[in-house]
């Protein structure tokens, strides 16, 4: 039943956004709704539910992409896989990927317990860092100046990949950044009547996002 209350909560997502009803939801499942209160006690509840699979879902094609490359020395053979992985996952899923990763719902609070699955697909590309400075094939660049403030935050961040650089975790993150802003660019319409090979575009941007790491 809880997984009948989610597929029709996803139904909802694609007309609503995440402006949910669980009376209408319970409707669609000829239940009242004081019934489906039993398995969800609110609308959050509902939205949490759908924000950890839908983050769960996107790690898991993100680690099978990575997983799929099997020379773990081919950096920007994972990079690119993981890349592609992460469009083809939001494409497929857009009105999930805007629940993750588009505009803030009003109101809304996300537990702790989406910080793990919303770590899954960073995690990822923290491992293709962590892997390349350990087969010595990715370095900070000497001239690679952070500013004080930033280099001690980006260190406490590196306990999450040991051994990486702040300033290695600095470029990746900003390749990262840039990854899901393609996506989003691409799923929220900001490329219509502007570009078409949308597909060789994203692949030129992540090549280039890749140099920019040192893959």
């Amino acid at each position: 039943m809880i997984e009948e209350i989610k597929t029709a909560a996803r139904r909802h997502l694609a007309v609503d956004g995440a402006n949910l009803s669980l009376r209408a939801v319970a409707r669609d499942l000829g239940m009242v709704s004081s019934a489906l209160y039993r398995y969800f006690a609110s609308r959050d509840d509902l939205l949490t539910a759908l924000i950890i699979d839908a983050y769960n879902a996107l790690g898991e094609a993100a680690e099978r992409a990575d997983a799929g490359v099997t020379k773990r020395t081919d950096l920007r053979g994972r990079w690119m896989a993981v890349c592609h992985a992460v469009r083809a996952w939001g494409l497929a899923h857009p009105y999930e990927y805007a629940l993750i990763y588009g505009s803030p719902v009003p109101g809304y609070e996300a537990p702790q317990g989406t910080v793990g699955p919303a770590s899954r697909t960073v995690m990822v590309l923290g491992g293709i860092l962590r892997d390349g400075v350990a087969e010595g094939m990715l370095a900070a660049w000497a001239d690679d100046r952070l500013p004080a403030a930033l280099d001690a935050e980006l260190k406490r961040l590196t306990d999450d990949v040991p051994g990486v650089p702040a300033q290695l975790l600095a470029r990746g993150m900003t390749a990262w950044i840039q990854l899901f802003g393609a996506v989003s660019f691409e799923l929220f319409g900001r490329f219509n009547n502007m570009l078409e090979d949308r597909t060789a575009f994203f692949d030129h941007q992540m090549r280039r996002m890749g140099e920019l790491v040192g893959l």
